[in-house]
C-alpha cells in the first residue's frame, strides 16, 4: 500500500513567507490525528495520501468499432490526479475473462481505487452507476463478447448475492465532474452486458477478499465517430477530451471522498 506523506506549511504571525516541510508517517489513522492535534487551530495544513488508482478500459465491442472506454483509459494511463497515480489497463471484452484481467491488474498496481470504463450507447451524459446485478445476458441483444459467447440469464457468481453496490463515492463523483463543466448523473441501470459482468466481478472478488479497495463503473456516451455511424444516426455523443475531462474529475473525486457525501445529486429520468 501507498506510504503517507504529510505536508505541513506553518503560517507565520507576520508578514513572513510560509516555510515547509515534510514528513513520512505510519499509514494509519491514529498517526494523522496525532498529528493534527500537534498544531494549533488557525494552523495551515494538508494531509496528502499518495495512492494508486487502476483504470480500466474496454477495446471495440459488439457495434462499436472505437471504444470511448479504451481512449479515455489510454489518455488517463500515467497521470496523477489528485495526488494519485493512475495506472490504465485495457481488458479483453469477454465474460470472465475481463474479470480475471481486471483482478490481475489490481495484483500488478495494488490500488486504493478501481474505476472501471465501459460505453454506454444512447446516453447523452458521464454516467456512474450505483449498482450492478448478479445476472448475464445478452441473448436479448443479439450481442455475443468478443470469444463469440452468448449468455442468457447467467449469473456471474452462483454463489454470490443479487447485487452490490459500488463502493466508490458515486454522488461526489457526480458532482464534482457537473462542477468541471461536465454533465453527468448517477445510473441505477448498469446493463446486462459485460460492463455491468465486470462491474459485479470486481465487486465480489473485493467482498469475497475482505479487501478495502474501492470500486465503482463509469459509462461513457459514444464517441462521435461511433455516432455518425448510419446505424447510430441521431445518438447522443462526447468527445475522447471532454470524456476523459469528466473521468479525471471523477477520478479526484473518489481519491479525496474515502466516504461519500449526503449532498443530492438531482436528476431526471434517463435510460
Amino acid at each position: 500500500m501507498a506510504d503517507l506523506s504529510l505536508w505541513v506549511h506553518m503560517r507565520s504571525s507576520s508578514s513572513e513567507p510560509l516555510c515547509g516541510f515534510g514528513l513520512v508517517l505510519a499509514r494509519t489513522e491514529t498517526s494523522v490525528e496525532r498529528t493534527r492535534q500537534l498544531f494549533q487551530a488557525d494552523d495551515w495544513f494538508r494531509v496528502a495520501i499518495m495512492s494508486r488508482v487502476l483504470l480500466t478500459g474496454f477495446g471495440p465491442y459488439g457495434n462499436t468499432p472505437t471504444n470511448p472506454a479504451e481512449a479515455v483509459a489510454k489518455q488517463l494511463d500515467g497521470e496523477t490526479i489528485g495526488g494519485a497515480h493512475v495506472a490504465s489497463r485495457i481488458v479483453p471484452c469477454e465474460w470472465f475473462k475481463s474479470i480475471d484481467a481486471a483482478a490481475e491488474g489490481i495484483r500488478e498496481t495494488k490500488p486504493e481505487v478501481v474505476i472501471m470504463l465501459g460505453e454506454y450507447g444512447g446516453r447523452a451524459e458521464i454516467t456512474v452507476e450505483r449498482l450492478a446485478h448478479n445476472l448475464n445476458d445478452s441473448a436479448r441483444y443479439a450481442l455475443e463478447d468478443n470469444d463469440g459467447v452468448v449468455l442468457q440469464d447467467a449469473l456471474t457468481a452462483p454463489d454470490g448475492p443479487v447485487a452490490y453496490y459500488a463502493t466508490a463515492p458515486i454522488r461526489a463523483m457526480v458532482l464534482a465532474m457537473r462542477e468541471a463543466g461536465i454533465p453527468a448523473d448517477i445510473s441505477d441501470t448498469p446493463g446486462t452486458l459485460v460492463c455491468n459482468h465486470l462491474m459485479y466481478g470486481v465487486l465480489h472478488r473485493i467482498a469475497v477478499e475482505h479487501s478495502p479497495i474501492r470500486a465503482g463503473w463509469v459509462h461513457l456516451p459514444h464517441l462521435p465517430s461511433v455516432a455518425a455511424l448510419e446505424a447510430n444516426l441521431g445518438a447522443p455523443s462526447m468527445s475522447t477530451e471532454t470524456a476523459a475531462e469528466g473521468v479525471r474529475a471523477a477520478i479526484g473525486a473518489a481519491v479525496l471522498h474515502a466516504t461519500d457525501v449526503t449532498d443530492p445529486v438531482r436528476s431526471r429520468w434517463q435510460i
